[in-house]
């Protein structure tokens, strides 16, 4: 490679990380990505007080047989199970909603607005654009995962009592492992969200209205997880992208359970590939009016 190219190839990889950059501060400026981050830090804050209220006479959450969300029985021993708590209580719906919300808007919502193609005559390209497109959808995934996981530790520390804990194989831990193990949930909570954000790129790459891609994107995530739920469909089960979500509980168990977790991750990249390149078609051959 001459020193031109390699000069071009810097500069093109510059601009992309600057598009990338400008398109990641955008959505978080948003008023609708401020207000749905808002609604995710705060079910954590509602969990955590709603425990503390039930468990204020001494009784054990959930009516002390274990029952109620995972995770919930141990809050009171641990305010490090608030993070698991929360992100159980956040990932069937409100998570994935937000992502729908976000990913749905990401092409949709340029067209609406008039700037796809002033966008377009920049020298980015179709493909170079949605991958930044995606890339960002993908990194409010993890802003929003974090932003549950810090949430929920925030309140557990003030809340309830800190330090070793107990797995759901019954070893003990150190508070330090387990901050490590929350994290490591986190970040697989964020990647179980991949498939739903391929798909709401698909659905948005299909109408130049924002509002019908984010319900059309939500009305899917609705449907597919009610299928999810429905006995007779027990053999399409694991090819739904949402089966194998509360997966994560695995990381708590000593040794770790990696079966569903890796089946889990497959999933999502499966999906990511198959959506994610049906967008790419969609959008190179679609004709821009806007």
């Amino acid at each position: 490679m001459s020193r031109a190219e390699a000069a071009a190839s810097g500069v093109r990889w510059l601009w992309t990380f600057g598009l990338f950059r400008s398109e990641l501060l955008t959505t978080l400026r948003r008023w609708r990505t401020l207000a749905l981050l808002g609604v995710l830090v705060a079910v954590p804050v509602l969990i955590g007080v709603a425990v503390r209220i039930e468990t204020g006479d001494g009784a054990p959450a959930g009516g002390g047989g274990g029952e109620g969300p995972a995770f919930i029985s141990q809050v009171t021993n641990n305010g490090l199970f608030l993070v698991f708590a929360a992100l159980a209580a956040t990932l069937p719906f409100f998570l994935p909603m937000a992502v729908a919300v976000v990913a749905g808007d990401a092409i949709a919502g340029e067209a609406n607005a008039g700037t796809l193609r002033y966008l377009l005559v920049a020298p980015a390209g179709r493909t170079r654009l949605l991958l930044t497109k995606y890339a960002t959808v993908m990194a409010f995934c993890l802003v929003a995962t974090l932003a549950v996981a810090v949430s929920a530790l925030t309140v557990g520390a003030l809340l309830f009592p800190l330090g070793d804990l107990t797995t759901i194989s019954g070893t003990r831990i150190s508070f330090a492992e387990g901050l490590v193990r929350a994290l490591l949930i986190a970040l697989v909570v964020a990647a179980s969200l991949v498939g739903v954000a391929a798909l709401g790129l698909f659905v948005s790459t299909l109408t130049n209205s924002g509002i019908a891609a984010m319900a059309t994107t939500a009305g899917l995530l609705i449907t597919v997880q009610i299928l999810d739920h429905i006995p007779q469909l027990h053999a399409l089960h694991p090819y739904f992208f949402s089966h194998y979500w509360l997966s994560f509980a695995d990381l708590m168990r000593e040794p770790v359970y990696w079966e569903d977790l890796t089946r889990n991750l497959g999933l999502q990249a499966l999906y990511a590939a198959v959506f994610g390149s049906a967008a790419w078609a969609r959008f190179t051959a679609k004709d821009i009016t806007s």
